[in-house]
């Protein structure tokens, strides 16, 4: 059973959340929420699943208070402003409900989260060996251990795997970064992060995957030999 809260400022749209969930029987909506500072308090004493979160709020807005719900939580952004769809995802959201949503749409977010758990359940370690990103108006869940490197364009990443074609994501290195598991990549320069499992070989400051030569910059060289030469 997923437990479940909502917040949104509008009641109408708390009532269609409340009237889609009692549809399904894995799904339990737990308390709605008009003002943030009550549904931060709710989180700080009970364990929840997923929040429905508006994004367009008057006291707080749904991406600053995305920022205070614990991270073994998902969250569904709901909101009528299109706009804010790639900021939800760069967030790394389970999903982004556009209003007005079909229940059918509706389903189709809660059953992402229900399959995050079931395996979850029965793999403790399954979302550590995945990235979730939002390109080409899907979500594409990749595997760690395919990537062979990202490299950064101003606010987009292009992502190189083994099996897939390139993928280029709206998303800052920085923002990526914070995604990836610290001891499996590391940033060798302004624009490319590396699996340091992927690396052929290390020659002057080129890295060397497969064919591809990458520059070691300046400010990422020490941080980089010292990654290194520990996984060596």
């Amino acid at each position: 059973m997923i437990k479940a809260i909502a917040l949104d400022d509008e009641p109408l749209a708390l009532g269609i959340i409340e009237k889609f969930c009692q549809k399904l029987d894995y799904i339990k909506l737990e308390k709605v929420f008009t003002k943030p500072n009550e549904a931060e308090l709710y989180l700080e004493k009970n364990q929840i699943d997923l929040v429905f979160l508006d994004i367009q709020m008057p006291s707080k807005s749904g991406i600053e208070f995305f920022k205070i719900i614990p991270s073994t939580c998902k969250v569904i952004f709901t909101t009528a402003f299109a706009d804010y769809a790639v900021e939800g995802f760069n967030l790394n959201a389970a999903d982004y409900l556009l209003k007005p949503f079909s229940f059918d749409r509706f389903k189709t977010a809660i059953d992402r989260v229900k399959e995050y758990y079931d395996l979850l359940k029965s793999d403790p370690n399954h979302e550590d060996n995945y990235l979730n990103v939002r390109a080409d108006y899907s979500l594409h869940r990749i595997k760690l251990n395919d990537i062979l490197y990202f490299e950064g364009f101003d606010d987009y990443v292009k992502i190189i795997t083994i099996h897939m074609k390139p993928i280029v994501a709206r998303l800052t290195m920085k923002s990526l970064q914070d995604k990836l598991p610290n001891n499996q990549f590391v940033r060798v320069h302004r624009s490319y992060i590396i699996p340091l499992s992927k690396i052929d070989q290390v020659k002057n400051k080129l890295i060397l995957i497969g064919e591809k030569e990458i520059p070691i910059g300046g400010a990422y060289e020490t941080d980089f030999t010292k990654y290194f030469e520990k996984e060596k």
